[in-house]
């Protein structure tokens, strides 16, 4: 009897296994970006500003990001 040499193996790389690994790791890539956009926006969200001479900003100007400073 012939040996079958197409052996289909359910837990190789590119079959089962190979489909669990790859949705592991996108879960642990989404999981720290959350994690991360998280601290980002706590580390912010006292970052307050304030405007100096408001009424010299422009409608279209380069220049308007010299009117805020951090408090």
């Amino acid at each position: 009897m012939a040996e079958n040499k197409t052996r289909r193996m359910c837990f190789n790389l590119s079959g089962l296994m190979g489909g669990v690994i790859a949705t592991v790791l996108l879960l642990a890539i989404a999981a720290y970006l959350t994690m991360w956009c998280i601290q980002v926006q706590q580390d912010n969200a006292t970052n307050y500003y304030e405007l100096e001479n408001a009424s010299e900003i422009q409608m279209n100007s380069t220049s308007n990001a010299d009117h805020w400073k951090n408090k």
